[in-house]
């Protein structure tokens, strides 16, 4: 799917606001509430916009600690392996598959460092996991929302799915 500048405006102005009108939205961007509409379908429709949701502060929710966590596997673990075992954590709030040295990357968010330490021992012993390598987030310099900058095409390319 490609998108034009006005669809990336409403993407931006629906992340930093979904329960923004319509109305509101068009007065941004320079289009009738009814075009804003039909573009935000249309978006919806083809699955560049995949839902609405709200954003909670991690630490409303008691989750005042985060991590990084390299995973060292054995072999050639598969990443659907990993991903089905680090799925049962719901302190792993992000996972993927890396270059370099470690074969993932978790994110997790835990109540303080013991929790943390906790999650990271459970994980390490799942049986495809040689060791894993952790840093603990000091503080957040960067975090913005996806979607919020969506990044127009380079050199008149289109952006990969």
């Amino acid at each position: 799917m490609e998108l034009d500048r006005l669809d990336r405006d409403i993407i931006a102005a629906l992340v930093d606001d979904a329960r923004a009108t319509y109305a509101d939205i068009g007065h941004h961007v320079g289009l009738s509430a009814s075009a804003v509409k039909r573009r935000v379908d249309r978006l919806r429709d083809t699955g560049a916009i995949t839902g609405f949701s709200a954003r909670v502060a991690p630490q409303a929710l008691g989750w005042t600690t985060e991590a990084y966590v390299e995973l060292f596997c054995q072999g050639k673990t598969k990443p659907s392996d990993i991903a089905l075992a680090v799925a049962k954590f719901p302190e792993v709030v992000a996972a993927a598959t890396i270059t370099g040295e470690a074969d993932a990357l978790l994110h997790i968010r835990a109540t303080d460092v013991r929790h943390v330490e906790r999650v990271i021992e459970r994980i390490a012993a799942e049986a495809f996991v040689v060791r894993t390598k952790s840093s603990i987030v000091l503080s957040r310099l960067v975090d913005t929302p996806p979607g919020a900058a969506v990044p127009e095409p380079r050199n008149g390319s289109r952006p990969t799915p």
